[in-house]
């Protein structure tokens, strides 16, 4: 949290947007067949021969969606391709492509953006996709970035969240509520660090949960691994907002209910150790946490024998019929309905 007064500064206007945009993109390679035509001309050119094509777009806001007291600018740029990826995964599809738009405030050097865009560069290169466009653009509030990703999925093998069907298994990725912890832990560091800023946080406690906030991951090995089980899931959501608000979206969709059962729940030790510093329920982190881009997916009960023992996917409910509702199953196997309680960017403090 201690920033070097001695580094470089090269003022933006010196290179100018065109020469900024050039700077910027010379070092991306294209590795997809899919991409005739990168930056450098008014648009992209994609060829998808008889694949459907998938895009989505996420927006991320300074002072709302990441705080650089505590977020380095190559895991931002990493994660900002990350979030959108993963809405990719979510409709079994392949991410190809991204374009990348930024609006910077004159407080940022070009060394800042040119670090933004080393963590870009690097999630383009492990995820396999192209940078082919995107614009930037001068900002009075500080930095804002703009993702859209493009994917291809076979046409017939795209997933929806409106697929589900009573009796199919309701089935999550990796653990739950690791990026919510890594948030408070960040947070309250923050704290400390106004108090006395000579004071260097020990985080080794925190590794896990830290990088789940500030480094995640998009669950790309999941879209091949059920292909090589022969798995097609009925419907699917990534989780973004909150175990608990994308499992009503799944139902909203669907025109169905759900059983969720709170010992099913798949936790990291580090979550429950957490949890416990901080005085805080695992079972609510872990629905309302958000951010934690894992993948919630609804299975056929056939195709169990094909997944119950992988140790990448949990089953932690099934589907019921709408009238039934919504309902987390806790361990005194009791009913409650079940709430979304997670991020809403609009809230009010």
């Amino acid at each position: 949290m201690i920033e070097d007064k001695n580094q470089q500064r090269t003022e933006l206007s010196q290179l100018g947007e065109f020469g900024l945009i050039d700077h910027l993109s010379k070092n991306f390679e294209v590795k997809q067949q899919s991409t005739i035509k990168t930056i450098g001309d008014d648009a992209a050119v994609l060829e998808f021969e008889n694949k459907r094509v998938v895009v989505t777009t996420d927006f991320l806001v300074e002072g709302v969606h990441f705080d650089l007291s505590y977020m380095p600018l190559k895991h931002l740029g990493y994660k900002a391709v990350i979030v959108n990826l993963s809405d990719v995964y979510a409709m079994n599809a392949e991410a190809t492509q991204v374009t990348v738009s930024i609006a910077v405030s004159n407080r940022f050097p070009l060394e800042a953006i040119e670090e933004l865009y080393a963590g870009i560069q690097t999630a383009c290169k492990l995820y396999n996709v192209d940078l082919v466009g995107g614009d930037t653009t001068s900002s009075t509030s500080g930095l804002i970035i703009s993702v859209t990703a493009i994917g291809q999925v076979e046409k017939g093998n795209e997933v929806y969240r409106d697929g589900a069907k009573p009796n199919d298994l309701l089935v999550v990725t990796g653990d739950l509520g690791g990026a919510y912890l890594g948030l408070q832990v960040l947070e309250r560091e923050k704290e400390v660090f106004k108090v006395n800023p000579n004071n260097q946080p020990d985080l080794d406690a925190y590794t896990y949960i830290i990088e789940r906030q500030l480094k995640p991951e998009a669950r790309k090995d999941i879209i091949k691994l059920l292909q090589d089980l022969d798995v097609k899931p009925t419907s699917m959501i990534d989780i973004s907002d909150g175990l608990s608000s994308e499992i009503l979206h799944l139902c909203k969709h669907s025109k169905v209910g759900c059983d969720l059962y709170e010992n099913k729940l798949p936790l990291d030790p580090q979550v429950i150790s957490t949890c416990e510093e901080f005085n805080l329920d695992s079972t609510t982190i872990a629905l309302n946490g958000g951010e934690d881009y894992e993948l919630l997916m609804t299975i056929s009960q056939e195709d169990f024998p094909k997944i119950k023992a992988n140790p990448n996917l949990t089953v932690i409910g099934f589907i019921t019929e709408e009238n039934a509702g919504a309902h987390l199953v806790t361990r005194a196997d009791q009913k409650i309905k079940l709430t979304a309680q997670g991020w809403n960017s609009f809230d009010k403090d």
